[in-house]
């Protein structure tokens, strides 16, 4: 079962490389693309190129060595990346239905309101707020005491696994991850929902119906994501400790931090036609020397 995941994870680690490295490319390569919409793609891009990267060559090394060891610092350092990033998307993910709002919405005031100094400080508070939090977190788990067992029954260093093995009271430190998770998970997560019933709201009253339709497309790869991140991630951190299960953690990390950075940019890929439009060029253009004509 051991190699059978090794080579299941490895498989999903590179096409998730590979598939957000295209997008961010292809966004970059074509001033088309240019846009808030893009440039918060961008960021969700290369976020999941750094979450991925936090969690997966460890995961696939204890995988290979039949006693994979991790050090305390190293242990540290692997959930503050894991919890920065991870907070990080959920601000982000707001921010882009935020953008997809004012799209939608108010079209006409679109390029005022998401001016590229908005969309900017959008992407910094979403970086910043990741930061802060996992600095919090980290030091906070990383300051109790732990003098019994040193086993993680997890694929990762993630806080309830490090919490189970702590000698201390760790009752504020569950409920400082309750507190975490209602702020930064399930708050975003509800401004996104909200942001989402305004615009079909809107989508409905559209008079065309192929203004619906491709309202809807630019919409639809988003709320997918959405799903597929806050889903698993609300279970996992809301959910009451009386219900906590090692065996069902491990699966649903591996849904978040793996599975779903690599369906990313197939999804945004596949139901953009601006995307497959410039992945299409992009593929069908040859190479040429010296001066290329126009």
């Amino acid at each position: 079962m051991r190699m059978l995941l090794f080579v299941l994870v490895l498989s999903m680690y590179i096409v998730s490389l590979a598939g957000n490295a295209v997008i961010t490319t292809t966004i970059k390569l074509h001033p088309a693309l240019h846009t808030p919409m893009y440039f918060f793609l961008t960021n969700l891009s290369l976020l999941e190129i750094c979450y991925t990267t936090a969690i997966v060559p460890k995961m696939l090394a204890s995988l290979v060595l039949e006693h994979g060891k991790i050090s305390f610092w190293g242990c540290a350092t692997q959930m503050y990346f894991f919890t920065l990033f991870g907070i990080t998307e959920c601000c982000l993910l707001a921010a882009m239905a935020y953008d997809r709002y004012v799209a939608i919405c108010n079209p006409l005031r679109y390029s005022v309101v998401m001016n590229w100094y908005v969309c900017a400080q959008l992407s910094i508070a979403s970086w910043s707020v990741g930061l802060m939090v996992g600095l919090g977190q980290t030091n906070y788990v990383f300051s109790l005491t732990y003098c019994g067992p040193n086993r993680i029954n997890h694929f990762f260093c993630d806080i309830p696994p490090l919490l189970m093995l702590a000698c201390g009271d760790t009752s504020m430190n569950v409920i400082a991850v309750y507190l975490v998770a209602l702020l930064f998970i399930t708050a975003p997560f509800l401004m996104i929902l909200i942001s989402y019933v305004y615009i079909i709201n809107t989508i409905l009253r559209m008079p065309s119906a192929e203004g619906r339709r491709k309202a809807f497309s630019t919409c639809s790869s988003h709320l997918i994501v959405v799903s597929l991140f806050y889903g698993s991630g609300i279970i996992t951190y809301l959910r009451p400790k009386s219900n906590y299960s090692a065996e069902s953690d491990k699966l649903l990390a591996l849904f978040y931090t793996v599975v779903t950075s690599m369906l990313n940019p197939i999804i945004y890929s596949l139901r953009n036609k601006e995307v497959k439009v410039a992945l299409r060029r992009r593929m069908g253009s040859k190479p040429c020397f010296g001066e290329c004509k126009k």
